[in-house]
């Protein structure tokens, strides 16, 4: 036998460090993410909100079709389009300019109920969109709501103050190339002098009377430069951390009914800010027992640092705290039992109404929409029905809470 060759040292192959190989992943998602959005909607154009049939536009004012017909036909107000078959046809801008001309007409009917802006003693309705679980449908509640009251007359702005942008997204702004630095609410809330007011930053969208202000990573800053803040002494109350976002609410309070805050998922100096800017909160929760039980802690850790805002000066008021149960299926027993605990525990702060989980909304959200944008002849119309109901006895009954805080029937 010959001599066995001596063992050579071997040469191992250089690891990539695990920050390019993050980096490398995450530019390929971001390369493909991009292109698909580009490829449904092309950066020359911008996202537009359906015509409504006659049928819908009457739903919405609240009168029947019949007498908007013979608005139309007596040339009172708008002119609605013509559609295929003859059918008419309003934009979202018409329907808002009939229901102010029906406000200052109508006789024996609460102007209100046809352009249900606040009156000067309301104060402006700050709803804060809240969990710290991912999953919970926090921001779907949050763009269906936002768009639910602008499509009801409310001068609406939609906040996303999540970090990952998915309201933004959905509003049709992509947080990676349209919203540059300085863009977000953390131009309005910074410490430095490169503070802009919120105004500045406030975008409109392509539903009348809804308006928003994007987000994206740059709102991580603030949970990194507050601490600085507060070593350097920041007491004054224009300046601490919590009533920034409050502030920056007060520059523009009467340009709005209703504020609705997307808050991001974990509860850092934004979200307690958002809290305390907050005069009603909306918790959203998955009737599952692990999303139940970081609800608790969510809950836990809330109390905790609200006490601490409180007896350090700070005002917290509620007009109404409600815990909204989020993809449910009613014929799953588990979910079923979750939800019937939280009734018990908690009784008239559960919303009466479910979001049912339905195809109908995750099929809306593949294309980066909502179900209040997109047709019903773009989806199984039983399917969409359901979904629909669903959606508007939810955000009904949210109306009916802000109503009560305006002192309304």
């Amino acid at each position: 036998m010959s001599p066995s060759a001596p063992d050579l040292p071997r040469t191992q192959p250089a690891a990539t460090p695990v920050d390019e190989t993050i980096g490398a992943h995450a530019a390929l998602l971001s390369g493909q993410l991009q292109a698909m959005s580009e490829a449904m909607f092309p950066p020359t154009s911008k996202k537009t909100l359906r015509r409504f049939t006659s049928g819908e536009a009457a739903r919405l004012m609240g009168i029947s079709d019949s007498t908007l017909r013979k608005m139309a036909l007596a040339g009172e107000g708008p002119q609605p389009d013509q559609g295929p078959g003859g059918r008419r046809l309003y934009t979202l801008a018409q329907i808002n300019e009939i229901r102010s001309r029906l406000a200052t007409t109508a006789r024996g009917r609460d102007p209100h109920a046809f352009r249900p802006a606040r009156e000067p003693g309301d104060h402006l309705q700050v709803i804060a969109v809240t969990n710290f679980k991912g999953g919970s449908g926090k921001t779907t509640t949050s763009a269906h709501l936002a768009q639910y009251l602008a499509l009801h007359g409310y001068r609406v702005l939609a906040v996303d103050l999540d970090p990952q942008a998915s309201l933004s997204a959905l509003m049709g702004v992509m947080p990676e190339m349209e919203v540059g630095s300085n863009e977000t609410l953390y131009a309005a809330i910074r410490y430095d002098s490169e503070k802009r007011p919120l105004r500045d930053v406030i975008r409109p969208t392509y539903f009348d009377g809804l308006d928003l202000v994007p987000g994206n990573l740059e709102l991580m800053e603030f949970e990194h430069v507050t601490p600085q803040a507060l070593m350097e002494g920041v007491r004054d109350a224009d300046e601490i951390f919590y009533t920034r976002i409050a502030r920056a609410f007060d520059a523009v309070a009467d340009d709005y009914d209703v504020i609705v805050i997307d808050c991001p998922p974990q509860l850092g100096y934004l979200t307690l800010a958002a809290l305390c800017a907050a005069t009603s909160m909306i918790i959203t929760v998955h009737p599952q027992m692990l999303d139940v039980a970081s609800m608790s802690q969510f809950l836990l850790m809330t109390q905790d640092l609200l006490a601490v805002v409180r007896e350090a000066g700070g005002t917290l008021h509620y007009d109404f705290i409600r815990y909204l149960v989020t993809r449910y299926e009613p014929q799953d027993g588990p979910q079923t039992k979750v939800v019937a605990l939280l009734r018990n525990l908690f009784g008239d702060h559960v919303l009466t109404n479910p979001m049912v989980k339905s195809a109908a909304v995750s099929d809306a959200g593949l294309t980066k929409q909502t179900l209040y944008e997109i047709g019903r002849e773009n989806l199984t119309r039983s399917t969409y029905d359901r979904a629909m109901e669903a959606l508007d006895a939810v955000n009904g009954e949210i109306e009916q809470l802000i109503g009560a805080a305006w002192g309304r029937k």
